[in-house]
């Protein structure tokens, strides 16, 4: 059986830290059991990290510099590179989503994975990347 191919949006990352509850934790728990690969940019990556190191995020997260440090660790490693090719921008109305947008269509991934599905709407059918909750994903790949 393959192993889905998908990319994660921040919010999904952030949830995931926050509680260890929910569907977007057991997401980054199929990440670390490899029984699915995040595809990243470098973009991307950097997004993730900014944003967990934000004061309000560490406070919530509990999660310090080194821990953090650690989790991108353990994502990276899980990750796979994207290089992006092609630019579409601006296709969308976040301009901070535009680099999920460019992971998901230069890495084709399966699905976009974000609790923002409708940011993403305007761009699903013309690049053929549906974007889905993730409780929704997990839903579908039984895995």
């Amino acid at each position: 059986m393959d192993v889905p191919r998908i990319v994660i949006d921040t919010s999904v990352i952030v949830a995931g830290l926050r509680s260890r509850l929910g569907a977007s934790n057991r997401l980054l728990e199929f990440v670390a059991e490899e029984r699915l690969v995040p595809l990243v940019t470098t973009a991307l990556f950097l997004e993730y990290e900014e944003v967990l190191k934000r004061p309000e995020q560490r406070l919530a997260t509990g999660m310090d510099e080194k821990a953090i440090a650690g989790f991108m660790a353990a994502f990276a490693s899980a990750a796979e590179p994207v290089e992006v090719h092609f630019l579409w921008r601006p296709q969308l109305a976040d301009p901070d989503d535009e680099i999920v947008l460019e992971a998901a269509v230069n890495g084709r991934s399966e699905a976009i994975v974000t609790h923002n599905v409708r940011d993403f709407e305007p761009v699903s059918k013309a690049f053929g990347i549906e974007a889905v909750t993730p409780a929704t994903f997990l839903k579908r790949i039984k895995i």
